[in-house]
């Protein structure tokens, strides 16, 4: 997967904003990078996705996650934390991307093993920017993992 992998790039968006879910599937799609987008609304449902349980048994596992961090149920530093711990799902590169520009937020997701900390532009043309070059950065420049 990634760089010239002839399997589509997928992507497992975990957000709880349907605005926001809206506006990374429409820049996503500008994007010739070939991919599956996957979306869930909240950390349990996310894990219940990755896991492939519950009402996702037949979930593929994703090449890449963008987690927002502020949820219900079960935020984003939980999932985080608990996608790291799981030695099948460690490898998973997430890119948490998320309103907070707060350094606890940053720092802490580094800290729990993020593989890039994002804050979400305000400007509609600079979010779009921002979400197409991390849909390049994994779906053209880096190698990821091979799925099991």
């Amino acid at each position: 997967m990634g760089a010239d992998s002839p399997h589509p790039v997928r992507i497992l968006v975990v957000d709880d904003d349907p605005g926001d879910v809206l506006m990374i599937e429409e820049a996503l799609a500008d994007s010739d990078v070939d991919k599956v987008i996957d979306v869930v609304s909240d950390g349990e449902e996310a894990m219940e996705f990755l896991r492939a349980e519950g009402r996702h048994l037949n979930a593929r596992r994703p090449d890449v996650i963008l987690l927002d961090l502020n949820m219900p149920r079960m935020d984003g530093r939980q999932v985080l934390g608990a996608v790291k711990q799981d030695e099948d799902l460690r490898t998973i590169p997430i890119v948490v991307l998320t309103t907070s520009n707060a350094d606890t937020d940053i720092v802490g997701s580094y800290t729990l093993q993020a593989n890039a900390y994002v804050t979400k532009p305000i400007d509609l043309d600079d979010f779009n920017e921002v979400v197409r070059r991390i849909d390049e950065f994994f779906g053209r420049v880096v190698v990821l993992p091979k799925r099991a």
